[in-house]
């Protein structure tokens, strides 16, 4: 399965860059308020449906463009082709390919491909997390005066945003800066490998964070919802750290964030 998973994951790759700078504005249509779709993301959808069902036709796909497949079986493939639509359409280079396996509803194998620089983050359960082939591991900050953050604006869920921004003041203020990418998928990987030490977002879908969530767990850190619970791939109320730091940022987004949520 994780030579199906890179594969496919390649191969949207290279629809991605071909196509990358030469989006029109006739190509982009929207889906909702302040999300949007091309042909790019179909194109590459399809493509990786059409890899892992090559290999496992029996297996179920959860893909952010069609939805959930109607083939029933214990593994289920959650697959965001483009995370970072945004980014893609305007010229930004920041956007990944993002492919996840569950088995019995339990993540197994996550991949992660950054296209632009050629970065290729994957696990499997129990067998670590690697970059390009080499094992990584999240960072040892314990103290938050210390650690840089990722995190994303609730775009799609502007009724939170009061209560988000006083959030983000109060973990801001404690840390060493911030930074908004534009991509979770890059973002948990960059958790991952240590280059941020947390991140937060609120109305996440499952295939934003699937995948990059095995990764951390397999380079050594935490995931889990607001509220400490794993119950993030259907509220979409995320948390990612080194696990150190794990309790601290829960209690400070708990001030702001009481009672659960649902999406």
């Amino acid at each position: 399965m994780l030579e199906t998973a890179i594969s496919a994951a390649r191969s949207a790759a290279k629809i991605l860059m071909d196509n990358f700078g030469k989006i029109s504005p006739d190509d982009i249509r929207r889906k909702s308020a302040n999300d949007f779709l091309t042909f790019v993301d179909e194109e590459a959808e399809k493509k990786i449906i059409e890899t892992i069902h090559n290999k496992f036709p029996s297996h179920s796909i959860l893909a952010e463009e069609s939805g959930l497949s109607e083939e029933a079986g214990d593994f289920e493939w959650i697959i965001d082709p483009l995370d970072g639509t945004t980014n893609y359409i305007s010229g930004v280079p920041i956007f990944a390919v993002s492919i996840g396996v569950r088995h019995n509803k339990e993540l197994q194998l996550g991949v992660v491909l950054d296209p632009v620089r050629n970065e290729l983050f994957f696990a499997e359960k129990s067998k670590g997390a690697f970059l390009n082939g080499k094992p990584i591991h999240v960072s040892t900050n314990q103290n938050l005066k210390d650690c840089l953050f990722a995190t994303g604006f609730p775009f799609k869920y502007k009724e939170y945003l009061s209560t988000y921004l006083n959030c983000f003041h109060d973990i801001f203020i404690q840390c060493s800066g911030a930074r908004r990418m534009g991509s979770a998928a890059l973002d948990l990987s960059y958790v991952a490998c240590g280059r941020f030490d947390f991140f937060w977002e609120i109305g996440l879908n499952p295939w934003d964070i699937a995948a990059g969530s095995l990764i951390i767990a397999e380079a050594g850190g935490q995931v889990s919802d607001f509220w400490g619970k794993n119950s993030f791939l259907s509220n979409g109320f995320y948390t990612a750290t080194n696990g150190m730091i794990h309790h601290q940022i829960l209690e400070i987004i708990q001030r702001h964030f009481k009672s659960e949520y649902k999406r």
